[in-house]
């Protein structure tokens, strides 16, 4: 369940909405999580305006912009780091309306150690976002097989969209959505 928190000085864009869901959308999509309510209602992106003066590299230019994704540990290998650092610089830019600020904009990936992600007071392991997660279709449900030995294994949380018995690796706990 990503979170990303986007840090521009006042003014950079003008739909700020548009372009947190557009954000959160994107960081779904590179997960490769399946597009329901529970992940879309515990996925967000917050947009953070800051005086201009309040930002500057060490050169003294205050005109960037600072996207933070935390997201669960090992969901993103390579490939998909490399992917959401791209999408999510083009979309800042085009939400800017300035294609130059994707010279200026950072990205920073970081993974939440399992247990280190919480909502409506409760710390959720990888295993409980698994058990947590729908199967999807009945061609998927068919595909069930025997858990892994440590369920609380990145591997786990990464396989859950292939349905792989997610109700008997969790603790019972549900999230919201």
């Amino acid at each position: 369940m990503p979170v990303i928190d986007v840090y521009a000085a006042a003014g950079t864009f003008v739909d700020k909405n548009k372009l947190a869901q557009d954000l959160a959308n994107a960081v779904l999509k590179w997960e490769g999580v399946p597009s329901t309510d529970l992940f879309k209602k515990n996925t967000a992106a917050f947009v953070h305006e800051l005086p201009s003066d309040a930002i500057s590299n060490a050169a003294g230019d205050n005109n960037y912009v600072r996207v933070q994704v935390l997201t669960p540990v090992n969901v993103l290998n390579r490939e998909k780091q490399v992917g959401v650092v791209r999408e999510l610089t083009d979309i800042v830019a085009s939400a800017a309306g300035d294609r130059t600020l994707a010279n200026r904009t950072w990205v920073l990936i970081t993974e939440s150690p399992d247990g280190g992600w919480g909502i409506n007071g409760q710390a959720f392991t990888n295993a409980d976002i698994v058990a947590s997660a729908p199967c999807g279709t009945g061609e998927i449900r068919k595909q069930r097989r025997v858990p892994e030995k440590n369920p609380r294994s990145s591997s786990a949380l990464r396989r859950w969209h292939e349905c792989l018995a997610p109700r008997a690796l969790g603790s019972g706990r549900r999230l919201p959505g």
